[in-house]
């Protein structure tokens, strides 16, 4: 019999999984290496007109904070705050904006804030999984309830499917 050791944390496919699942180490990793490229961006950005700061914004650092982020669905505020604080060094490098009040600014980029973008990931996810059946793995997870006569009606319903046990 070969004992197990444990570890804190995990790399996989480039995500940092930690023994409590808060992602405090993929956070903390993520925030080290977007700072570090909005830094060298806001060294050239004088030097850029805006679509194209925006577009190196977009592709460098933006896909960072995208890859995996239906992962971060449900984490504490204080989590997704670190995240939101990227997003906002961000957009206020391509403007060239210092103190300004970020709303604006997004709306500006046409960009969602980070809890929208994660909400925004999940429901197209599940959009394409009920009008494609794609991927099947998670189209046999879950399935439509039938719609009932009450006033929510017109609401779609999700409901886990029912999973056999392995033989």
């Amino acid at each position: 019999m070969t004992a197990l050791t444990t570890i804190h944390s995990a790399r996989n496919v480039g995500f940092i999984f930690d023994e409590h699942l808060n992602f405090s180490d993929q956070i903390t990793a993520l925030s080290k290496s977007c700072y570090c490229h909005i830094r060298e961006l806001r060294c050239i950005r004088p030097y850029l007109d805006f679509k194209t700061a925006s577009t190196i914004a977009t592709s460098i650092v933006h896909s960072k904070l995208d890859y995996c982020k239906s992962l971060y669905h449900n984490l504490p505020n204080c989590q997704l705050n670190r995240l939101q604080q990227i997003q906002n060094f961000l957009a206020r490098a391509i403007v060239k904006a210092q103190s300004t009040h970020i709303t604006p600014i997004l709306k500006s980029l046409h960009w969602l804030k980070v809890n929208e973008r994660i909400e925004y990931k999940l429901l197209s996810l599940t959009y394409k999984v009920l009008t494609t059946a794609q991927p099947s793995y998670l189209h046999n997870l879950i399935s439509l309830q039938p719609p009932r006569s009450t006033r929510s009606s017109s609401v779609v319903t999700l409901s886990l499917a029912c999973q056999s046990s392995p033989p």
